[in-house]
């Protein structure tokens, strides 16, 4: 009965251990991601149009990502353990990873992000702005591949009209810290 004890209570640790640690590389990750696409956009203060906002949902890996491993060589020798994260699931969000970059740090790049909002909140503040510049930056599950070397995160970028756009980036992490490596399967309409 003990040892059943024990062996329950280091499976639960190293659980607890790999989802903390998931979610400490979603967020460094994230702040990447808001740092590369939020550096042109101005501080939102009282009265001025926030003309990028951040879907809060994860989007799902879809048979999309089949392609993207098509057209590069390192993900083909990883392709298994890259498909083997096709799937669908549960629906996830960014409000952990979201939360955990803003807390008590990263000020300045939260007064350009603000909040993350539903598509349905998008639609009613592109409705009433009435503004075709608006913005909705979509980020799918991060997909971490090669020892957990390498990862692969699919932005897109949704507007209401057309002119829709995005790209999967390829990251590798470099002495402890990841970098964009690549932008693969780049399209726009």
């Amino acid at each position: 009965m003990k040892t059943k004890l024990l062996q329950v209570l280091a499976l639960v640790l190293v659980l607890g251990n790999s989802v903390y640690g998931q979610q400490m590389e979603n967020t460094d990750l994230l702040k990447i991601i808001f740092t590369h696409y939020y550096k042109n956009e101005k501080i939102i203060v009282k009265n001025r149009l926030q003309l990028l906002r951040f879907y809060c949902k994860k989007a799902p890996n879809n048979e999309e990502v089949l392609e993207v491993i098509s057209k590069s060589d390192l993900l083909k020798r990883n392709d298994v353990e890259i498909k083997n994260q096709i799937k669908s699931g549960a629906e996830e969000d960014w409000s952990e990873e979201y939360n955990a970059l803003f807390l008590n740090q990263n000020q300045y790049l939260k007064r350009k992000v603000n909040d993350c909002i539903s598509l349905e909140d998008f639609k009613v503040i592109a409705d009433k702005q009435q503004e075709n510049n608006l913005r909705l930056m979509i980020l799918s599950k991060p997909i971490y591949f090669s020892h957990g070397n390498y990862a692969l995160v699919k932005v897109a970028f949704y507007r209401t009209i057309e002119h829709n756009n995005g790209s999967y980036i390829l990251f590798e992490k470099r002495d402890g810290q990841w970098i964009i490596i690549d932008h693969l399967n780049e399209w726009a309409t």
